[in-house]
């Protein structure tokens, strides 16, 4: 039976998604999990069916504007789609245990604390703003073996937890090429999860716990809201509510860690204020310098 308020929770996550560029599975896993008492590996596999539905939207764009670095994302494909679907194998027998649903839980919580991390990192590495000045076009000398273990290991988090797609793997390219442009990385990272969240996919199909009718009920939401919030994420919203959207992430993680109340209050509010304070600074408009019209007759 269809449920609008997973619709609801699938607009509300799609349009943050577009809105901020964070990873809908860093949102979405631990929102079924908390709110809706979803089963961990049913929310994994869920949501990984849910994102893989997305990813092409955001894929596509990046493709036609031309910021997709396509040799560094073949390699990264490389030991990502393996490894995504290596986690969803290892996380599949794991989940079909006997009382392993705190375990899950134990391990979406870590990988929710590394996602608001890298996410911190990365504002700072944006608000020092050296990344802003490198051409769009720049050459990016391209280390195959770095590149294959950066998918390694996004991939098995992928698969394991579906967190990370969006937030590790940018981070640790961010520390390997970090003369790459920031469009220019954040399109490579969004084609490379196509195959990779497609392999984890495939991986819970067969070893997790996909539920159709949960997963189709997030995308009636989902859809119209990332294209929604990918409409306004030029207007500077998306700066303004990624913190709170950041400070969100973690207190989900420290629920899912079983950190009692006040402490995660505690540290929600000192995230929130943390992730303020490195918000990238807006560069002042360059005005025009104003034309003086010319004598009369001064071409003649």
């Amino acid at each position: 039976m269809f449920d609008p308020s997973l619709a609801l929770a699938g607009l509300l996550v799609g349009f943050l998604v577009g809105l901020t560029g964070m990873g809908g599975g860093a949102l979405l896993t631990p929102l079924l999990v908390l709110v809706f008492k979803v089963n961990p590996l049913t929310a994994i596999s869920s949501d990984l069916l849910t994102s893989l539905v997305m990813k092409p939207v955001g894929a596509a764009v990046h493709a036609r504007r031309r910021t997709v670095h396509w040799r560094l994302t073949g390699w990264l494909v490389l030991g990502a789609v393996p490894a995504g679907f290596a986690g969803a194998v290892v996380i599949g027998m794991i989940g079909k245990g006997v009382g392993v649903e705190d375990r899950l839980k134990v391990f979406i919580g870590i990988a929710l604390v590394a996602s608001v991390l890298t996410t911190l990192f990365r504002q700072v590495m944006d608000r020092r703003g050296s990344r802003n000045a490198v051409d769009v076009d720049a050459p990016v000398d391209v280390r195959p073996l770095r590149t294959v273990l950066i998918g390694v290991v996004g991939g098995l988090a992928v698969g394991m937890t579906s967190v990370g797609a969006g937030s590790l793997i940018i981070a640790m390219l961010l520390l390997a090429y970090p003369q790459l442009h920031p469009s220019r990385l954040v399109g490579t990272d969004i084609v490379q999860a196509i195959p990779l969240v497609a392999a984890a996919t495939v991986g819970h199909l067969f070893f997790g716990d996909v539920q159709f009718g949960l997963a189709a009920a997030l995308l009636v939401g989902a859809l119209p809201g990332v294209w929604f919030g990918a409409r306004l994420s030029s207007g500077g919203t998306g700066r303004l509510i990624k913190p709170v959207v950041t400070a969100v992430l973690l207190a989900s993680a420290l629920a899912l860690l079983g950190v009692p109340g006040p402490w995660v209050l505690v540290a929600t509010a000192t995230a929130l204020v943390v992730t303020v304070v490195l918000l990238p600074r807006r560069r002042p408009a360059v005005a025009e310098p104003e034309r003086v019209p010319e004598p009369v007759g001064a071409r003649d």
